[in-house]
């Protein structure tokens, strides 16, 4: 149980003595005898004596729902383990069938049904070993603690079920069967075994860390923020394809074109006009209407949107020298008559040189035709109910940063200059680097979705999304570059100094001190992609960085060889997993096939890490201290 926290300066015996008064009187309406104190605190004593939790880090989820809801309900493939560890004498098949049955239990159970398979001998066997894997997985948390989390229609029977298995007791062995019996005569099995298979997931993963980019290139977004919205215990710390949403969402302009051209550019109008109703139809109809007699080398659509975009964000970078970003000044160095993009004195010919949607004489002015699409476009993302109700979400149980036991997570990177030292950026007018940086970012993007932000705070929405010096992506995008040129010298994107050493154990120990974490630490960092079939490791400065960014996204396969990673954390070290390709749900149900996940030991803990070693450990403590000085108050009553 949390106890109440109290920051104070007390001057004076007669104030401390007064509060202290209050205080105890507050915390004596919770525990109302010593009793009560001394049995919270033998509670508390007994929790830190237990394993740590386990953790699990994902990031750059990108949209990727049916793979995403396959880690999540595999837990990455620990249920696996844990089945090969108490079932060795389960054959191959039968251990598929059992672990596709936890993963879907409800899929699972209706096609077992069509092929007659669930007699009461296959229940009696199947509760029985769901109530032995989740007896072993529960075994590191207190009793409390499981019941809390077994659904209260269900809590009194599992609880009785597991930890009754192994008593040898007649009676009690017979009170088991009979409760077993009962469950399946009074026909509710089925829902027993969705309840163990939810539980079993809910125990396996304590606590699940997303480092950002939920959004984009992927189909579903959307469905992953819903599974998400339904975790037991997450915290989410956000990436530049997120605060773009973010930005989206607050009305602001050139975020609603970036998004949208991130999302046709990847042919997913779904999740815009049936997820969120987000209406294209008059920005579809004007870019088709405009082209229609043109020889198009790139998508109408996507050609307005991209020229489009391109004008709201010179009006921005304009507004705004302070965001360094006049190269990205682009309309204007275009011949148009030739189809010539000039640049540094040298001249690139257009892939597409039909750009109707630009006045070659004035190339940043948008027309009062364009202005409606833009206006009736803001309009659809600042009143998506279900869109605001996604990103709520993201904003309350997300951050620039998350300092947890002990290691640092963050999506992008912590800008560096040139020799590596901490930068000061210009946020504004107020130079900061650092700690101070993301936190004064932190603020800034809650202003902006509360509504509280200044026109500039929602412009710096756009830089933080694709800045250099931004600590969510740390790089300038070539958006035009990479649609227009062929040129692959003008294609590259030049990176923040972070990006070079981030491999360097003695950065990456400064990067930890400056957040007050200790070297023992590691930092947990997505966003850039490792190409591990090119033999990059997710694994740098001897240990101290690890990037679990493995390209989940189908786009990125090709190119990082994996489809995303996990990195654990339990109460023996840690370890990253590289997970194989997912086909799709319906072939896991139809073969019980499952996604490979290969895993590499990055650290052993040589004492088992328990809860007194945690964050969680650290607050239980304090707890203990607040309460042993409330049984003390109970015992000077007493003797007065």
């Amino acid at each position: 149980m949390g106890l109440l926290k109290f920051d104070i300066i007390i001057k004076g015996d007669t104030m401390q003595i007064s509060y202290k008064d209050k205080y105890f009187d507050l915390l004596k309406k919770i525990y109302k005898t010593k009793e009560e104190v001394g049995t919270e605190i033998i509670n508390l004593k007994a929790i830190l004596a237990l394993p740590k939790g386990t953790e699990h880090f994902m990031s750059d989820l990108h949209g990727e729902y049916e793979a995403f809801r396959h880690i999540l309900n595999n837990c990455s493939g620990v249920i696996r383990e844990k089945v090969d560890i108490i079932f060795p004498y389960m054959s191959e098949e039968d251990k598929k069938n059992f672990c596709t049955l936890i993963y879907y239990p409800e899929e699972k159970l209706s096609l077992l049904d069509n092929e007659g398979i669930l007699t009461k001998e296959w229940y009696l066997d199947t509760l029985k070993k769901l109530i032995i894997l989740t007896s072993y997985i529960s075994s590191k948390y207190t009793r409390a603690k499981v019941k809390k989390a077994i659904k209260p229609q269900f809590s009194y029977i599992i609880d009785e079920l597991i930890h009754t298995k192994d008593n040898q007791e007649t009676n009690i062995q017979d009170y088991f069967s009979n409760i077993l019996n009962a469950i399946i005569d009074i026909d509710c099995p089925n829902s027993f075994i969705k309840e163990f298979a939810r539980l079993i997931k809910t125990l396996a993963v304590d606590h699940l860390h997303v480092a950002g980019d939920i959004y984009d290139r992927g189909p579903r977004p959307d469905k992953i923020v819903d599974l998400l919205m339904e975790h037991h215990s997450i915290d989410i710390e956000w990436g530049n394809h997120d605060i773009l949403w973010f930005g989206a969402a607050a009305g602001i302009p050139v975020c609603v074109f970036t998004v949208l051209y991130n999302n046709l550019k990847y042919d997913n109008i779904q999740v815009l006009e049936n997820s969120y109703g987000i209406s294209l139809r008059k920005l579809i109809n004007y870019a088709n209407a405009l082209y229609i007699d043109s020889n198009n080398n790139i998508n109408p659509v996507i050609k307005t949107i991209l020229l489009l975009l391109l004008k709201l964000e010179g009006k921005v970078i304009k507004e705004n020298p302070s965001f360094g970003l006049n190269e990205r000044l682009v309309l204007d160095k275009i011949n148009y008559e030739k189809g010539l993009y000039i640049v540094d004195g040298n001249s690139y010919e257009l892939k597409d040189k039909n750009l109707k949607n630009i006045n070659p004489n004035n190339p940043y002015e948008i027309s009062s035709v364009e202005q409606e699409i833009i206006d009736d476009l803001c309009y659809d993302f600042t009143h998506s109910v279900r869109l605001h109700t996604h990103l709520k979400f993201l904003l309350d149980k997300g951050s620039v940063y998350k300092c947890y036991n002990g290691n640092l997570i963050y999506h992008g990177c912590i800008p560096l200059d040139q020799n590596g030292n901490f930068k000061e950026v210009d946020v504004l007018g107020e130079k900061l680097s650092g700690k101070k940086l993301l936190d004064k970012i932190d603020l800034l993007i809650r202003h902006v979705m509360l509504k509280k932000a200044t026109k500039q705070e929602r412009d710096y929405m756009y830089y933080l999304w694709g800045g250099f010096d931004s600590p969510f992506t740390g790089r300038i995008y070539k958006t035009f570059e990479l649609q227009f040129i062929t040129e692959k010298k003008l294609q590259s994107e030049p990176r923040n100094p972070y990006y070079e050493y981030r491999n360097s154990e003695e950065k990456c120990l400064s990067i930890l001190k400056e957040f007050d974490l200790p070297s023992t630490g590691h930092i947990i960092n997505g966003h850039l992609p490792v190409k591990a079939k090119n033999g990059e490791n997710p694994i740098m400065a001897n240990g101290r960085l690890i990037i679990i960014d493995g390209g989940f996204c189908k786009a990125y396969h090709a190119k990082t060889g994996i489809a995303g990673y996990t990195l654990i954390a339990n109460s023996h070290g840690l370890r990253i997993k590289a997970h194989s390709d997912f086909s799709s749900i319906e072939e896991v149900l139809k073969n019980n096939s499952d996604i490979i996940s290969a895993s590499t030991i990055i650290e052993t803990s040589k004492n088992r890490i328990h809860v007194r070693d945690t964050y969680k450990g650290l607050e239980i403590n304090e707890n203990v201290s607040i309460l042993t000085k409330l049984l003390e108050e109970y015992r000077k009553e007493e003797k007065k």
